[in-house]
């Protein structure tokens, strides 16, 4: 695997307690670069905004950690990094609030999973649930689009397992290290979704799962995703945790209606009042995103042109309208850039501008 030279700075971070999302791009941006945040002296860090405690903690692990050593390692398990920094780093968690700044992957991020929505709900679904899930998988994965859930028993499951039958790509995200896979009953799961997918997770190799690993888990399942869905939801299930951090990160949210006298139907039926959209199909789905046309996107993405800003800058185009600004932000292009290749691309007929500097793909 070929990692860039700052690939092991994050990594380094990544293994140091107490230095979140926030807190690790405040002291990017105060020292110039990873690399030399990671080498910050303790009046820098202190100059940074750290507080004494967690310098203290970063200045310790800094003098005991091997960071080839853990490279390697991950090497070894089968497990590529992919940091915020990459340009394979996934499109849409990018545009999320505060991004986790490295992952763990296990098995393939595809340009088709920026077509991803999320299937949550509960871990003990009645046989409603069961089929609403597997229908509705099924039928998305059969229109183009990617799965995601995090692994667990009951619905989690049997969005992965549908998306897998229908020939699709579904990723799932864990709460635990992604050489660990919970629950241990979904192992032979886990290992399908490798082949049609990726595990993905933000915690170090060898985590065990924990019940403080499951919001931030939950956080990323939203932000690899244009939507959440929740099937079937009681009252106080996680998955209306996801729901949150959707709403938080600007994504829309759905739900099947179910029996009123269903408790296991509670929480999707309260979102449905309290706003969400209501589906009973999946075309429901697609039309509120705009996603019926998701395999038309991906083939006109398989034939991108010779010229990689041209290419990296139309693969981010879809048919939803999106401004200048909002797509230089996520390819990471300076705005004159955006500009004059938005011009190349419109002369060649690959985008269209429909409105004040917002442009949509042309074929």
């Amino acid at each position: 695997m070929n990692y860039s030279s700052d690939t092991r700075y994050y990594l380094g971070f990544n293994l140091v307690s107490g230095i979140g999302p926030i807190r690790l791009a405040r002291l990017i941006e105060y020292s110039g670069s990873v690399e030399a945040a990671w080498n910050a002296t303790f009046g820098d860090l202190a100059a940074a905004g750290m507080d004494a405690k967690s310098s203290a903690t970063l200045l310790a692990a800094r003098a005991k950690l091997d960071l080839d050593a853990e490279l390697e390692r991950t090497i070894a398990a089968g497990v590529r990094l992919v940091t915020i920094a990459d340009k394979d780093y996934p499109s849409l968690l990018a545009q999320a609030p505060y991004p986790p700044p490295l992952l763990y992957v296990r098995g393939i991020l595809d340009s088709a999973d920026d077509w991803a929505l999320a299937i949550v709900g509960t871990r003990s679904p009645t046989s409603y649930g069961k089929e609403v899930t597997y229908r509705l998988a099924t039928d998305l994965a059969n229109s183009g689009i990617t799965i995601v859930s995090g692994l667990a028993l009951g619905i989690d499951s049997i969005a992965h397992r549908a998306a897998l039958e229908a020939g699709g790509r579904t990723i799932a995200v864990l709460g635990c290290g992604v050489d660990v896979p919970y629950p241990v009953r979904n192992w032979q799961l886990a290992e399908r979704i490798i082949t049609q997918g990726a595990l993905v997770s933000e915690f170090p190799l060898g985590t065990k799962p924990a019940p403080t690993n499951f919001p931030p888990r939950n956080r990323i399942i939203s932000g690899l995703s244009l939507g959440t869905l929740v099937t079937e939801a009681g009252f106080k299930s996680g998955a209306l945790i996801t729901v949150d951090f959707a709403l938080e990160q600007g994504r829309d949210v759905f739900a099947v209606p179910g029996p009123i006298f269903s408790k296991t139907s509670f929480g999707a039926n309260q979102l449905i009042r309290d706003g969400a959209g209501l589906i009973t199909k999946a075309t429901d789905m697609l039309e509120a995103l705009n996603l019926g046309v998701a395999l038309a996107q991906q083939e006109v993405r398989a034939e991108l042109p010779d010229d990689p800003t041209e290419a990296a800058l139309l693969a981010l185009i879809s048919y939803e309208p999106q401004h200048a600004d909002v797509l230089g932000r996520a390819a990471r292009m300076p705005a004159p850039e955006v500009a004059a290749t938005l011009a190349m691309l419109e002369l060649k007929g690959y985008v269209r501008q429909v409105g004040n500097m917002e442009y949509v793909l042309a074929r």
